[in-house]
């Protein structure tokens, strides 16, 4: 039960009994971790003794946490079906998301538009379901909304902005599904998601 009350404070309390009874049956270690910039959530496989081991970040809301955790534990039932004889975000893992998400969906847990989004990306799961940007976009509907960090999809081309490790970059087109920016302090390209939260400096020409 304490295992079930804390993780009901990070996701839906409905879906807390089931995740608690994966956690005991796949013996895991469940850490929940600070916000990491460069991802939402982590698996590790049995390595020295050690177990399976998962992460997931604590500022995430509780849908995109729920999202998060039965992302991450596909990945683990991955690994015992397959070890590392298959691709991380493979038809393998795929399936096993899909199958995990069930009693979510059945249970009613999620929003209407976020069951939604997800129901759509399971149909065909092109991508990690963490950088499906049709599910991201619906679960980031949930976020507490920061006046002061707003999303780079909606910054004019051209727009100077600084991301959370300091580096600056002016705003480019698109390419596709990612906005194509050039990094103001070495020169360099790099292709960021439309939903990226970011701190304006200035707006170019």
């Amino acid at each position: 039960m304490e295992k079930e009350s804390i993780l009901s404070q990070y996701m839906p309390v409905s879906a807390a009994p089931i995740i608690a009874k994966w956690i005991d049956y796949f013996q895991c270690e469940f850490k929940i971790s600070k916000g990491r910039t460069t991802k939402l959530g982590d698996y590790r496989h049995p390595y020295k003794g050690a177990g399976h081991k998962i992460s997931v970040n604590n500022n995430l809301n509780c849908y995109a946490f729920l999202v998060t955790t039965v992302h991450e534990f596909a990945h683990l039932l991955t690994w015992n079906d397959h070890k590392n004889k298959v691709k991380p975000h493979g038809e393998e893992w795929k399936y096993n998301f899909k199958r995990m998400m069930v009693p979510f969906l059945e249970q009613s847990v999620f929003p209407e538009d976020v069951k939604k989004a997800i129901v759509s990306y399971l149909s065909n799961p092109t991508a990690a379901s963490c950088t499906d940007l049709k599910l991201s976009r619906a679960l980031k509907k949930y976020d507490e909304v920061k006046e002061d960090t707003p999303r780079l999809e909606e910054l004019p081309l051209h727009a100077v902005f600084t991301i959370k490790d300091g580096r600056k970059f002016k705003k480019g087109e698109k390419l596709r599904k990612r906005y194509r920016c050039t990094c103001l302090n070495n020169g360099h390209i790099y292709l960021f998601n439309p939903l990226a939260e970011v701190i304006v400096e200035a707006t170019g020409t």
